[in-house]
């Protein structure tokens, strides 16, 4: 889980800081969530969680009569060990970066 470009947990070390990728330390069933907010920013983001190069879920926020507005989602996803997850922002640009966003992914069942 992380905030502001701070890991809060990283129990296993799953959670590759310097590339921002979660690698599954085994296979199972994974649980993702992320939160993301745009700023001050009159235009769409489109954010989604990546499974080893491919998307598997986005959000979008795009309101332009707003100044923040935020775009979450969460998904179960079956990962074999060494898989990768991470989010990519396909669209749009973050002001202020991700300090107001959060990302988070742990193991729910081994198989």
């Amino acid at each position: 889980c992380s905030w502001d470009n701070h890991v809060l947990v990283n129990v296993g070390r799953s959670f590759d800081e310097e590339r921002s990728n979660f690698f599954a330390p085994r296979k199972g069933i994974y649980s993702f969530n992320f939160h993301v907010v745009k700023v001050y920013n009159r235009q769409t983001i489109q954010v989604s969680l990546m499974h080893n190069g491919w998307p598997v879920i986005s959000a979008f926020a795009g309101d332009q009569d707003v100044t923040r507005e935020a775009a979450s989602n969460g998904v179960l996803i079956q990962m074999e060990k060494g898989d990768r997850a991470y989010l990519k922002l396909e669209r749009g640009n973050l002001m202020g970066g991700w300090k107001y966003s959060t990302f988070s992914g742990f193991l729910v069942f081994p198989l």
